[in-house]
């Protein structure tokens, strides 16, 4: 069975004590549910002093980005050799990352393959725009995102590397996040969200094998609310959210973890 998960993207919110404020304010509520795994993805500059905060809690933490070399002549960039040991995932190929910084498929790529190779676990997100989802482009948009990101890793390569494939489920979370969802209040419906995860799950198929394409978690994103999550989490194809503006409101992103964690091991009761 796959765990659920739910991270909070704070994206460029938060001063230092800011953030330490807010881990206050929602430390006991997510340490104490039990059953997903909860992750807190603040800005570079608070990293240090929650990784100090959240030492013994279940509550793990992650980066919304880094670059794909280990060190260099790269301004303002953060590499996997940074963030080792600071945190446990790294969001990779957010839409706005994609569209406002102009970070390619193939960059992508590098950077999946990168956060591996040291021991992160990336959040990849894939997602369409408005209008490739009206021209019904969704699929071919979504196939492209994903076969270019995991691009040499483990079976989709000659002699690859079963073992590592295998392993997949341990180390890659995928978010599908449409991007006319995403800080919009315009969420997609949980039918929608469900049809494309289970073709992203295909397209995994495809690379590595059925098994490994079943045990991967992807998770939705865009506009995700305590009010909403229900419709999300309650399909089985959902393996929680990946949530921006309201990870930000202590009380809700706690409702939005204890409704998660709360349908899916009422969904793994039933199916025993």
């Amino acid at each position: 069975m796959r765990i659920p998960l739910v991270a909070g993207n704070w994206k460029m919110n938060t001063s230092v004590d800011e953030a330490e404020k807010l881990v206050l304010e929602m430390l006991d509520g997510l340490d104490r549910l039990d059953g997903v795994e909860k992750v807190l993805c603040p800005p570079f500059v608070s990293l240090v002093p929650l990784s100090m905060m959240l030492q013994g809690s279940s509550i793990k933490l992650g980066a919304q980005n880094m670059y794909f070399e280990a060190k260099g002549a790269y301004t303002g960039e953060i590499s996997p050799l940074m963030l080792s040991g600071l945190c446990e995932f790294v969001i990779l190929g957010h839409s706005e990352r994609r569209w406002c910084f102009g970070e390619t498929d193939e960059m992508i790529s590098k950077k999946v393959k990168a956060a591996l190779a040291n021991g992160l676990k990336p959040i990849l997100c894939v997602g369409e725009r408005l209008e490739e989802n009206e021209a019904g482009k969704t699929e071919e948009v979504i196939n492209r995102q994903v076969t270019v990101a995991l691009d040499g890793v483990g079976l989709n390569v000659p002699g690859g590397d079963i073992e590592k494939a295998e392993r997949m489920s341990d180390n890659l979370v995928i978010a599908y996040e449409p991007v006319w969802a995403i800080g919009t209040g315009k969420a997609a419906t949980g039918e929608q969200a469900a049809a494309t995860i289970e073709f992203i799950r295909k397209a995994l198929a495809g690379l590595w094998n059925r098994d490994t394409a079943e045990e991967i978690r992807i998770v939705y994103g865009g506009s995700v609310t305590g009010a909403n999550i229900a419709e999300f989490a309650s399909h089985r194809e959902i393996d929680g959210a990946l949530v921006g503006g309201a990870s930000l409101k202590a009380d809700e992103f706690v409702a939005i973890v204890e409704q998660t964690a709360r349908i899916k091991g009422r969904d793994r009761t039933s199916r025993r």
